[in-house]
């Protein structure tokens, strides 16, 4: 199914970052993979990667691994050396999902305001900018950072609405973790994922009202 068959408009569109912006998972998992053996002596399996290491903040990831609320200091460690390896593995291979500049240029176009809503931080986010090219052109951002809890709660992408002036459930949401999908239905968005991380039927299954492989088609439905 294309975005010529979804039946309703948005009054404005929020985008998750890694997976909807750029497939860019595999760097992530071998990132986590690697850091979590060297810092926390987690020798993390396939389903760990699938179940516990999607969606979320870097601490609230690693609570589900360990069962503890990492500290300051172990939380600052961690994430420092696995966001640097991320970088250094996926530098020059970033591409951007088939059909997104088109798709952003159409609701550019239509006045359609969107947000960027990521667990990312700020170095990752102006990283990904960059690599595929895109500037300064998702001006209204949700980081990381800005907020106190992280995704499956829907307070990011509350915040993401709320930052463009919008009520929720007006707001079409893209995201493609299981956990990202929840934070989304949660705040009232409708969801469309990708299924650039997760299945199909995980993706329904957590909230998605649809799940496309890439934003091919999105733009003519829009104009």
């Amino acid at each position: 199914m294309s975005g010529r068959e979804w039946p309703w408009r948005p009054a404005g569109v929020l985008f998750d970052m890694d997976g909807v912006l750029t497939a860019n998972n595999a760097f992530h998992r071998q990132a986590w993979q690697e850091v979590a053996l060297e810092v926390l002596g987690l020798n993390l399996s396939e389903d760990d990667l699938d179940h516990k290491v999607d969606g979320g903040r870097n601490p609230e990831i690693i609570e589900r691994l360990t069962g503890t609320y990492p500290d300051e200091a172990l939380a600052a460690r961690f994430h420092d050396a696995k966001e640097g390896r991320y970088r250094s593995l996926a530098a020059g291979a970033l591409r951007e999902v088939a059909g997104l500049s088109d798709y952003l240029d159409a609701l550019d176009g239509r006045g359609i305001p969107f947000s960027l809503v990521t667990s990312a931080d700020a170095v990752n986010v102006a990283f990904g900018m960059e690599q595929l090219g895109f500037g300064p052109r998702f001006v209204t951002r949700v980081l990381g950072e800005d907020v106190t809890r992280g995704k499956p709660h829907p307070e990011p992408f509350l915040l993401g609405a709320q930052r463009l002036g919008l009520n929720p459930a007006d707001c079409l949401a893209h995201e493609d973790a299981v956990n990202g999908v929840r934070s989304a239905a949660g705040a009232g968005c409708r969801v469309v994922a990708l299924t650039t991380t997760a299945p199909e039927s995980a993706l329904l299954a957590a909230g998605a009202a649809l799940a496309v492989p890439d934003f091919t088609g999105w733009a003519a439905w829009l104009n």
